[in-house]
């Protein structure tokens, strides 16, 4: 891709005169599905639609390899999640409530409030805030548990005080994860489903006679559930469409490469989708993380992913100077962004565009997916240009309030009668006029 490379991972420079072009080819994301994966994603919710419980057991029984026959071998009580929860060793239960502590304690300085405030003439104005009913989860299943995802998700839903959280997690071949159980048990989730795919989706989108109906439904899942979640958006919120796992690190050339490579891994490993660039105006310490990159992938457990993931979708990259760098994050817009730098306060003024910055050398992005607090669930594919982590504001709506005094509603009238006959709509002007005091 440029003139140096690895089997590994790119290696690009930004004198190079075709590095905006090999840039955007690795950037280049396509999160919709093919017409095929949308045909049987639409057969599975009009399904659900149609027949409810029966559909989704029948779609689980297939899809996970179970052979359930009704909802209730679906359903698992508050009974069962506070038994994970007592059931795990004391390590796992201490660093789990400890992650879900910190992670209150963010969300908490989130919450807004309501406001009004009064005009002289007596007109009240303001905006009230209000929680959701009723909030969907999905935590993704199959190749790997996350506990953590259940803690990002539904904390934020319960400061925000949303009234009921229902959570579907699928359970390939009937295995439950007692540490995900046990993440919802500590959360606050109310009803908890194995079910997933498309199906859950649907089941949460539009009701069964099991499961109720969400208003909004958060989390990241495959390709079916990411498109499931795009088709019923509308009759239901959605929080976003994730795309793969990113990370973007950014070294002054003091931090110790096998640090670096290492950070790198921890987004490489998620699949092999995921996208892990490397930014530096230091030649030989681009070399050096090359070199521990190749030193260190070998020890890893999952080391065929995060080696496919760095091939397909990795880069090193060369700069000239800090301001270039600077300029390559906000082309980027990353879903996390390490900024292993001496003083990384220097630089946020000029970062725009980042889902979450990890500043200096010893804050590695793997803390902000367990524990330091923000929230882990943040806008992929260059959408950080335009979106926010996830938060207590994704489980509260917001109501205008405007209450007019006789004065407020007169004045306020005349200004209404003449931008509304300007508009030639009469009935908006004589609704106005009739309050307009002589």
């Amino acid at each position: 891709m440029s003139d140096k490379s690895t089997a590994t991972i790119a290696r690009l420079s930004t004198v190079d005169g075709a590095f905006h072009q090999h840039l955007d080819a690795l950037l280049d994301w396509e999160g919709v599905s093919d017409k095929a994966v949308q045909a049987r994603v639409e057969e599975i919710l009009a399904d659900v639609k149609r027949r409810g419980d029966s559909a989704v057991v029948e779609a689980t029984n297939r899809f996970d390899r179970l052979s359930v026959e009704s909802m209730e071998q679906l359903c698992l009580s508050p009974e069962q999640l506070k038994m994970a929860f007592d059931g795990l060793p004391a390590e796992q239960r201490n660093a789990l409530s400890a992650a879900a502590e910190r992670i209150k304690r963010y969300h908490e300085r989130q919450k807004p409030s309501s406001w009004q405030y009064e005009e002289a003439d007596g007109t009240v104005l303001g905006q009230k805030v209000t929680p959701l009913d009723r909030a969907g989860i999905y935590v993704p299943g199959g190749k790997a548990a996350y506990p953590s995802s259940v803690l990002m998700n539904a904390i934020p839903a319960h400061v925000a005080g949303v009234r009921e959280i229902v959570m579907v997690v699928p359970t390939p071949d009937g295995v439950l994860n007692d540490l995900v159980l046990a993440a919802a048990h500590l959360a606050g989730v109310d009803y908890v489903f194995t079910i997933g795919g498309a199906q859950a989706i649907a089941a949460l989108a539009y009701g069964t006679e099991s499961i109720p109906r969400v208003d909004k439904i958060v989390g990241p899942g495959n390709i079916y559930v990411a498109t499931a979640k795009r088709a019923v958006f509308g009759q239901v919120g959605i929080d976003m469409i994730a795309g793969p796992s990113e990370i973007m690190v950014v070294s002054d050339g003091q931090t110790d490469p096998d640090w670096l490579a290492m950070d790198l891994f921890s987004q490489a490993e998620h699949d092999e989708d995921a996208q892990a660039i490397f930014v530096s105006w230091k030649a030989d310490h681009l070399d050096a993380v090359e070199a521990s990159i190749e030193r260190l992938l070998p020890t890893l457990e999952r080391e065929d992913i995060a080696r496919a993931s760095l091939q397909r979708r990795g880069a090193l990259i060369l700069c000239q100077d800090q301001a270039e760098a600077i300029e390559l994050i906000n082309r980027i817009a990353p879903e996390h962004l390490e900024l292993s730098v001496e003083t990384p306060s220097d630089w946020l003024d000029d970062v725009r565009h980042a889902g979450a910055i990890f500043m200096g050398r010893h804050t590695s992005e793997a803390l902000g997916d367990y524990c330091a607090g923000p929230n882990h669930v943040l806008p992929t594919s260059g959408t950080a240009r335009f979106s926010s982590p996830l938060g207590v504001y994704d489980f509260q709506k917001r109501s205008s309030i405007i209450h007019c005094s006789p004065d407020g509603a007169s004045e306020l009238g005349k200004i209404a009668s003449v931008l509304a006959r300007g508009e030639s709509l009469t009935a908006h002007a004589r609704s106005a006029e009739y309050r307009i005091i002589d």
